[in-house]
């Protein structure tokens, strides 16, 4: 995560870019004249300007600012940035500087979009697993194909107005306090079946699944 400094003289106009605030936006340091009209090419259609206000806010009050805004870097890639300034003022009390530190946020983004995505994975998996367990004993305690084990499942789902995971869940639960094959396994798998309920507000989807699943 790269972290740089800037500095606006606001009696010269002269703006200070450390190498890092080159390479966010970017550009190899001292590529490019640091300013307004640079800064201001480079930020995302929808943030321009963003920064501009918050720093002329801060320039009314004098008091430190923050915000976060995307640019579009000379290579064509969008990242996230977070840009904090003061106000620093001269021996006569005026406004002298703005300086501060911009931070390239775009890692923490990607991490986070990372994590969401590697937990739906694994929430998806989760479930497959569930649900192929419940198939597996539908099939061993009533001799079924997986197809037909499915339909078991999903007509229980449906009519408790649950999704197929929940259905699973609950069937392996409910077989967990019982015991033996045959006849007696076959039974409590009925029993189960039966008193399969919603445990919690089902996905909106879910119980359409299982409808489409009874139907195919």
């Amino acid at each position: 995560m790269l972290v740089g400094q800037y500095r606006v003289d606001l009696g010269s106009g002269r703006w200070w870019w450390s190498d890092e605030v080159f390479l966010v936006h970017g550009y190899e340091p001292g590529g490019v004249e640091p300013g307004l009209e640079v800064m201001r090419a480079r930020q995302h259609p929808d943030d321009r300007d963003r920064v501009v206000r918050e720093a002329m806010a801060s320039l009314r009050t004098g008091r430190p600012f923050a915000c976060a805004h995307r640019v579009v870097d000379a290579r064509g890639r969008t990242r996230e940035l977070l840009v904090t300034g003061q106000v620093r003022r001269g021996r006569d009390g005026r406004a002298a500087e703005v300086v501060g530190y911009v931070v390239d946020a775009t890692p923490l983004q990607r991490e986070a979009v990372d994590r969401e995505v590697r937990r739906a994975i694994d929430s998806a998996f989760v479930s497959a697993a569930s649900i192929e367990q419940a198939k597996g004993v539908l099939m061993a305690t009533r001799g079924l194909d997986a197809a037909a084990a499915e339909r078991v499942l999903a007509e229980a789902a449906g009519a408790a107005g649950c999704g197929l995971r929940e259905a699973a869940a609950q069937l392996m639960a409910g077989l967990s306090r019982g015991s033996g094959f045959g006849e007696v396994a076959d039974r409590r798998v009925q029993d189960v079946l039966a008193g399969v309920r919603p445990s919690k507000r089902p996905h909106v989807h879910e119980p359409q699944l299982a409808r489409r699943r009874t139907a195919a």
